[in-house]
């Protein structure tokens, strides 16, 4: 897969307008690990991988085992990076993944390499990023709220769940949500929570199916062909030891475990997963996966709303400091000729504790954001 890279002015921007930071948060746990500042932001350049998937040419079985009739004709994506991207060395075992779709559901199939597989956790909706694990993040109409997070161990244990927005919004998660009518399978290359051995590594295939994954998607509907939904995949590993004949996770010596390596298909820049603003774009095709090519083209007003994050991540600054919300570029610190270059300025309107930002986009569209993160868009009147 190729890297998508906005304009210079749009990298431009991003350099004036980003600052530095980070937050921990995986999953139900949130670890406010903030900087002085009280927020984070990206730090390398905005620049999201994307796939193109296809429609399945066979049907299915959803066992773990990669047939090359069902999955030959489907591409790999890039090898997975650290979260934080080429601020972090390459990952030293390989994780990929491909996708598939068909009137019922999306497929997933990802391989992971791994001298040593082992899990231990068997109870559904428990915290399965607490053994190693492969995760999936899906945001079907990209406005960074209502998104669904899957995780998954090489014993086929799971955790589904909804989040209505962002930990760092205030949202919730639902654990009580239910993908109904998931499919799964993992398939061992080696010997599972067997030390002394070398093993290769594990594949999975998942099947999720689209009468649940349209509940957050525009209008409720299922993707079509021409839809782009945003997506990430996670792969959580921890480093482990050997003790009494048992893989154990190591410790410090207070006993606390050494910090979980996160290596993702499209790089963040910050090390929480929760940022759907930045996860790669999933296109929707209606060719069958071996059968002809389509070409991605971002999908508009994407520019428009990169701006409006990055102000938005200012506005989060701004608050830490001073407990309110500004309309004055100047005090975000950013030039506002840095606009210049787009249709128009973007607009901030505050109210006590509220602020609303918005940017005229392409095809007379108008794009917001709030204070909770929410992006959305709107037809631009008529009227002079």
């Amino acid at each position: 897969m190729v890297r998508i890279y906005f304009s210079y002015g749009v990298a431009a921007l991003f350099l004036l307008l980003a600052g530095c930071g980070r937050s921990d948060q995986k999953g139900g746990k949130e670890n406010k690990a903030k900087n002085e500042e009280g927020f984070y932001e990206l730090k390398i350049p905005f620049a999201p991988h994307h796939y193109i998937c296809y429609r399945t040419p066979a049907s299915i079985k959803v066992d773990g085992i990669l047939t090359g009739k069902e999955w030959g004709k489907a591409l790999w994506t890039e090898y997975f990076g650290d979260i934080e991207g080429s601020l972090k060395p390459r990952p030293p075992l390989q994780t990929r993944v491909k996708m598939m779709w068909d009137e019922d559901y999306l497929y997933i199939a990802a391989e992971l390499e791994e001298p040593d597989i082992w899990a231990t956790l068997r109870q559904r909706d428990t915290v399965i990023f607490y053994d190693n694990d492969f995760e999936v993040f899906i945001d079907p109409d990209g406005d960074t709220h209502q998104y669904y997070e899957y995780e998954m161990n090489a014993f086929a244990t799971w955790w589904d769940l909804l989040l209505i927005k962002p930990y760092r919004d205030g949202g919730p998660p639902v654990n009580g949500w239910d993908i109904r009518g998931l499919k799964r399978g993992v398939h061992v290359y080696g010997t599972l929570n067997k030390p002394g051995d070398k093993d290769d590594k594990w594949t999975i295939e998942i099947a999720m199916p689209w009468e649940i994954l349209r509940e957050c998607a525009p209008e409720q509907k299922k993707p079509v062909a021409g839809n782009v939904w945003r997506i990430n995949f996670s792969r959580v590993e921890w480093e482990t030891t050997v003790h009494n004949g048992r893989y154990v996770v190591r410790t410090d010596e207070k006993g606390k475990r050494l910090p979980e390596h996160n290596w993702v298909w499209s790089p963040q820049g910050i090390i929480n997963m929760h940022a759907p603003e930045t996860w790669g774009y999933l296109l929707f095709s209606d060719k069958t996966a071996g059968e002809g090519k389509d070409i991605f083209t971002m999908p508009p007003g994407e520019k428009e709303k990169w701006v409006l994050r990055n102000l938005y991540y200012k506005e989060k600054r701004y608050h830490d400091r001073t407990g309110s919300w500004t309309s004055s570029f100047e005090e975000l610190g950013v030039d506002p000729g840095v606009f210049d270059r787009f249709t128009a300025w973007p607009e901030i309107q505050t109210t006590g504790d509220m602020y609303e930002i918005t940017m005229q986009g392409p095809g007379k569209t108008l794009w917001h954001i709030c204070q909770d993160g929410l992006t959305w868009k709107t037809a631009m009147s008529n009227e002079p």
